[in-house]
């Protein structure tokens, strides 16, 4: 059986004093937390915009997968947590311009509330290594 290897993100410090990661990465697989718009000195980027929160957010996704050895093109799953589900649309609109072709399966729910109250949305993503040149041949068999 092969022993799986697990990599964590540097965190910051806030994340080293409550034990999260925003990346981890076992084998293949890259698993992102939760992620919002909030820049290294703790502000949140975007003001009142959902789409700009959103665009930020897949910046920083994109650089996590980076350091897990990944890319955008491994993206398997995307979820979305939205403060009022009349942001969907401009936070979609922002997702199509990373994922359109890559083509994730989406989740979208409406929450009560996230960490701080100016965050808009957050978003998690799952990417395995490898995986978009076998969805595209699944596709291809599909058609």
């Amino acid at each position: 059986m092969e022993i799986l290897r697990r990599e964590n993100y540097p965190a910051a410090s806030f994340d080293a004093k409550v034990g999260r990661s925003p990346m981890v990465k076992i084998g293949s697989m890259v698993f992102i937390g939760g992620t919002s718009s909030t820049n290294v000195n703790g502000d949140v980027e975007g003001g009142g915009d959902p789409y700009r929160q959103a665009n930020i957010i897949f910046k920083k996704i994109n650089a996590l997968l980076k350091h897990g050895g990944a890319d955008i093109r491994h993206v398997v799953r995307v979820r979305f947590y939205v403060r009022d589900i009349a942001y969907g649309q401009e936070c979609l609109k922002a997702y199509a311009e990373w994922f359109k072709d890559i083509r994730p399966v989406i989740t979208m729910v409406e929450v009560k509330a996230l960490a701080r109250v100016d965050r808009l949305v957050e978003v998690e993503a799952e990417a395995f290594v490898g995986s978009y040149q076998t969805s595209r041949l699944t596709e291809q068999r599909l058609m």
